[in-house]
């Protein structure tokens, strides 16, 4: 199982403002179909069910490529964390926690980048107005290895978080982002979570572009 603790603690930014205590929650009104049918818990890794009717296999290899938020100009890389678990993310890249899912598997896809300019910078600037509220309904674009564009909707923003428990125990298809609220050691995380809304082919040369990551200064 992730170990919370650790995972929140190593992917905070370098330069980021101070964050309040206290968590906030705030989401989209409730709807009928504001969120995809519930999928049967699945094991941790998940595990495959004999059946009479066979769901559709999830394509080996399937890894997030590029994530997208068009109105917050974020466009960015998606990559494997590089190291083990105790290594600083790197710069100028998302990265994913391999444990999760992957888009289109049934459960949490989570992508984490430093809060700094040309990453996730503009999310922790939105969750400081009205807690993010602005960030509700906002389409996030997610391309995978397989030439494949998931299309996401923004339906909550979390502030102050210190826990994965909610993604970890996901059972249908979610995506979170995450970013961090302050220097290096800073407990609070503001989490994004968006609902599917669509997927399909994509242009091979949109689904993989060029990563350069860095070290953080």
């Amino acid at each position: 199982m992730l170990v919370a603790a650790g995972l929140m603690s190593y992917t905070g930014p370098v330069d980021a403002g101070p964050a309040s205590p206290t968590p906030t929650i705030v989401a989209a009104s409730p709807s009928p179909t504001a969120r995809p049918t519930p999928r049967p818990t699945p094991s941790f890794p998940p595990s495959v069910e004999p059946s009479e009717s066979p769901s559709p296999t999830f394509p080996e290899g399937r890894l997030a490529t590029r994530v997208v938020i068009p109105a917050l100009t974020i466009d960015m890389p998606v990559i494997t964390p590089p190291g083990g678990p105790d290594t600083y993310p790197a710069c100028d890249v998302a990265m994913y926690i391999k444990e999760l899912g992957q888009p289109g598997q049934g459960w949490a896809t989570y992508l984490y980048a430093h809060a700094r300019e040309g990453m996730f910078l503009p999310i922790l600037e939105e969750s400081r107005i009205d807690n993010g509220a602005g960030m509700i309904g906002l389409l996030v674009q997610v391309y995978t290895s397989d030439d494949q564009l998931f299309l996401y909707e923004i339906t909550e923003v979390r502030r102050n978080q210190t826990t994965l428990d909610d993604a970890v125990a996901a059972t249908s298809e979610e995506l979170w982002l995450q970013t961090s609220e302050g220097p290096r050691g800073t407990p609070g995380k503001t989490q994004v979570i968006a609902r599917p809304l669509s997927s399909g082919p994509a242009d091979p040369a949109e689904a993989h572009p060029t990563a350069n990551p860095t070290v953080c200064a």
